[in-house]
């Protein structure tokens, strides 16, 4: 989830409190419920998508780009908490032409990678990560 472009203070509470819990506390939520399994069997690969807002900013974006650095501190930390034979990575899928895309972009949103052009190289990238990609902040070019 983004939010509606505007500068930080004129982002209503509301909308800012559900980008955060949709974005840090469901990513939290899912690891809650599905990593004590795989921890237990020592073997699984958590993927959290970030963003290039994840790793750097932009104006009227903030709390988007808020979330997405705090996906990447939790995930690589994760990392570090994961015994051998495991992985968590901080995944940035580059830019990609979703209506999400639209709400910050606008009509330049078109000119980016379509999903289904983006799928044909993210899904074999993902599939390929392996445990030794731990903590690494990836992106998908």
């Amino acid at each position: 989830m983004t939010n509606y472009p505007a500068p930080l203070w004129e982002i209503p509470s509301e909308e800012f409190s559900d980008l955060i819990d949709i974005n840090i506390k469901g990513v939290a939520n899912i690891i809650r419920h599905f990593v004590p399994a795989m921890v237990k069997n020592k073997r699984g690969i958590i993927v959290n998508f970030s963003s290039g807002w994840g790793r750097s900013t932009s104006p009227q974006v903030a709390p988007y780009c808020a979330s997405k650095w705090a996906i990447e501190g939790l995930t690589r930390s994760l990392a570090q908490e994961l015994p051998n034979g495991m992985a968590a990575i901080p995944l940035n899928p580059g830019i990609i032409h979703t209506d999400m895309l639209s709400i910050s972009f606008g009509e330049e949103a078109a000119n980016y990678t379509p999903v289904s052009d983006w799928v044909l190289k993210a899904v074999p990238f993902i599939l390929n990560l392996k445990p030794k990609d731990n903590g690494i902040p990836l992106t998908i070019s």
